[in-house]
């Protein structure tokens, strides 16, 4: 087994015993509104939320590049005959 496999297996039973022992109504504020919540209802709340964002940053769409964007035919390779005139004079 992985050690990634085992740490999410840790993490995962960790949080469902403190999901557990936590099943108490509490008073919650938000703003200008007041709650009578379960404990076990804020703390899966903010485990889900913190885990899309987790992923969320953990998983960027693109590549950044430093230094600029860089124009999207520099690599290409099609065209082996890419010196110029002034090239082709000199090297002959």
């Amino acid at each position: 087994m992985r050690i990634k496999t085992m740490f999410i297996i840790l993490v995962t039973v960790l949080i469902t015993i403190v999901l557990v022992q936590n099943t108490g109504a509490v008073y919650f504020s938000f703003l200008w509104a007041t709650f009578r919540i379960s404990k076990l209802v804020m703390l899966t709340a903010v485990a889900v939320v913190a885990f899309i964002l987790g992923v969320m940053v953990g998983r960027p769409n693109k590549v950044k590049r430093l230094g600029g964007d860089y124009p999207d035919d520099i690599d290409e390779k099609e065209n082996p005959n890419t010196l110029s005139d002034e090239d082709r004079d000199y090297i002959s």
